[in-house]
């Protein structure tokens, strides 16, 4: 059974950091890129960060660059994203997901997912 468990999330001041974490279970994850979406209420799930399984290179959306950093621990089976320079904006609701070619191991932005709520 696929599973993926999102923690880390919470409340955090502009400018402040918070380091996500999303354990994998079920699948080879080493053989899956993984990915960080979020989702804000009313807003379209969004895609904010990749990490590939072959060479651990990363992509991220242009409005967190520079801000917020994935990776990947193999040997942990679990993907993480620090996020740096927080701003009001980046509250959403944070899912990660597996991707093998076009495929994900389940739906974006679907689970239990963790919040992050940016608030002074």
């Amino acid at each position: 059974q696929v599973q993926l468990v999102e923690s880390g999330g919470g409340l955090a001041q502009p400018g402040g950091s918070l380091r996500l974490s999303c354990a994998a279970s079920g699948f080879a994850f080493s053989r899956y890129a993984m990915d960080w979406y979020r989702q804000a209420p009313g807003k379209e799930c969004e895609l904010v960060a990749a990490v590939t399984n072959a060479d651990g290179s990363t992509n991220y959306a242009d409005s967190v660059k520079g801000r917020f950093t994935i990776s990947r621990d193999n040997a942990k089976n679990t993907v993480y994203l620090q996020i740096d320079s927080l701003k009001p904006e980046d509250t959403a609701l944070y899912y990660c997901n597996a991707r093998r070619g076009l495929g994900y191991v389940r739906p974006l932005c679907w689970g239990q997912g963790t919040q992050v709520t940016v608030s002074s």
